[in-house]
């Protein structure tokens, strides 16, 4: 995840004195985007001396603390005994459904009862690849017939859930915005038939973003959270050059804040965000 800021770190360090214009393109091209660039910038300058690396790391540091939000406490069962509903939305790619797998064993591992339901049923790519990872995790799966309506799907994964008491139901929707007015169809059915039957559901809506596709990430969640208001992010590829910091940007523009991240294949490499260890790892 560190591979681009210390990259950024040793061209500062080599240097015998900072390039302006240089430094800046670099902070936009980490994806802080040029709002949250020019406040560093300028605050730099304001320091009216030679600027140090360190200087750099601190005055990043600092304002990447200040934008994201404290340690959101994690999703917990609820108090009445029915699932916590957890909708995974976003593009193909990203690795929406691998996220949704990992996320139920993140909770499994914590002691909850957890069921998948594999309702991205336009790719059938997708349908199976929950399916094994449900059989390699151990988590129940609810899967309808190829190409039906993902809502149905939502739908009969939610009854089972109440059924069998599980304590979480996680969807893992379709990948798509083919255009925005299906994609908010989509989304909004979904809300509305999982509500049928608890009227306080979804309860968290998480939007998976890749972090090494920077102002594209951004678009999607500003797509997303119209089309279904999003709660939170799953950030994932952080490992290798993965930069992060779009989920500072997409935090600071639209208030989603990230609270998982993906850092690898395995399905422990999937963590929830800490604000401190997040900022340390990326600077």
């Amino acid at each position: 995840m560190a591979g681009f800021f210390k990259s950024l770190l040793n061209k500062i360090t080599n240097r015998a004195e900072i390039d302006w214009d240089d430094l800046e393109a670099d902070l936009i091209g980490s994806d802080l985007g040029i709002h949250l660039t020019t406040a560093i910038i300028d605050e730099l300058r304001e320091l009216g001396r030679e600027i140090s690396a360190e200087d750099v790391v601190e005055t990043t540091r600092r304002h990447l603390s200040k934008r994201l939000p404290a340690d959101q406490p994690p999703p917990l069962p609820r108090p009445d005994g029915k699932p916590f509903v957890i909708l995974v939305v976003g593009v193909n790619g990203t690795g929406k459904t691998t996220s949704s797998a990992k996320l139920g064993y993140w909770l499994k591992k914590r002691g909850f009862s957890v069921i998948l339901a594999a309702a991205d049923t336009f790719r059938a790519s997708a349908v199976e690849q929950l399916e094994r990872w449900g059989e390699r995790l151990n988590l129940a799966v609810v899967k309808g017939n190829p190409n039906a309506d993902p809502s149905s799907v939502c739908f009969h994964a939610h009854q089972k859930a109440i059924a069998s008491k599980a304590q979480f139901l996680i969807c893992d929707t379709a990948g798509r915005i083919h255009t925005r007015h299906n994609l908010m169809e989509e989304l909004g059915k979904i809300r509305r038939t999982i509500a049928k039957q608890d009227e306080s559901a979804p309860h968290l809506t998480l939007l998976v973003v890749d972090a090494t596709t920077g102002s594209n990430a951004m678009q999607q969640a500003k797509e997303f959270h119209k089309a279904s208001p999003l709660d939170g992010l799953i950030v994932t590829k952080l490992d290798g050059s993965g930069k992060g910091g779009i989920a500072v940007t997409i935090q600071d523009q639209l208030g989603i804040p990230p609270l998982f991240l993906g850092t690898g294949e395995e399905p422990e490499a999937f963590s929830i965000f800490e604000k401190e260890s997040f900022v340390a790892e990326i600077l």
